[in-house]
Formats: C-alpha cells, structure tokens, sequence
C-alpha cells in the first residue's frame, strides 16, 4: 500500500514508497491523479510527468527544468518519463498513455498491442470513435449531442448520457 506524503508545494502530492530511481538521481512517483510523475528534490512535490521540460518551473528549486535533463529531449529524460507511440521515431511523456486521448496520433497510446489499457471510466462510452482526437471511447458529455462521434451512432442512440 502506497503512504502518501502531506501536501507539497504548488498543490502536487507525492506517493511513497513507490518513488524509485530514474536515472541520473531522478525518481519517479504516483501524482493524486495515478499517473506517473517526476518527484521533486524536496521528496514531498510529485508532478506529472508532461510537467518536466516543459518551460514551466514547478519544483520549488526547478530541478524539472534543468539543462542536463532538458538538453535533449526525450533522450535526456528518465525512461519513466516517456512512452513510446507505433511509430517508434514518436514519443509522448508517460502520463499521458492512457488517458482517453489519442496524443499519439495513431491511437497506440490507447490501444493495443502497443499499449494495454483499463477499459474505459465512468465518465466515458465505449464505441468506435470517428472523431481523431478519441480512440476506443468518448466523453460521455458528447453523448445525445445530436452530433455523430461513434461510426455506429451508439452516442446518440444507446448512449444513455452524462
């Protein structure tokens, strides 16, 4: 069972003791929302993993934008950060498999054999999307919209909604 530490600065939680080494003093941890995250220095900040390199400095002493970890990215970031898409010359940042978004483009970071995920939430309908941005599911919300967004028209028909 994870310990979760209080509270850290900029409102990023981190979890132990699954906090383990990344590479080059860099650790990975769980964030609130069970992705994977950068921890921080101070041991107690967890951000997420598309929060490193990002041109933002989140850490209290920015350690997630440090030259020699954003110099040459993805190859400078901790195997923990980055996840690879089909196409192996793409990569996206770690949090973001799964997720219900196609980041990859061609939607391996959603399905399988490239990615294996839980099926979909709460919030989500399964069916075959036709909108680019969505793969195996869509947001409920988009459901009896009167607008198509699975190739089966289950939004508007089966869907019962949000």
């Amino acid at each position: 069972m994870n310990k979760v530490f209080s509270q850290g600065e900029n409102g990023h939680t981190a979890a132990g003791p699954k906090a383990h080494p990344g590479g080059e003093g860099a650790q990975a941890c769980i964030t609130l929302t069970n992705r994977t995250g950068f921890l921080c220095h101070d041991q107690r900040s967890c951000i997420p993993a598309s929060g490193v390199c990002d041109g933002v400095r989140t850490c209290t002493h920015g350690e997630d934008e440090d030259e020699s970890l954003c110099r040459d990215v993805p190859q400078s970031l901790p195997h923990f950060l980055v996840a690879h898409c089909g196409d192996l010359a793409s990569w996206i940042y770690s949090d973001q498999k799964c997720d219900g978004t196609n980041n990859c483009g061609d939607c391996s970071d959603e399905l399988s054999p490239v990615t294996v995920c839980p099926p979909c939430g709460p919030g989500w309908w399964r069916c075959p999307s036709t909108f680019f941005k969505y793969c195996d599911c869509i947001p409920r919300h988009l459901c009896r919209d009167h607008v198509q967004h699975c190739s089966d028209w289950s939004d508007e028909y089966a869907c019962p909604g949000p």
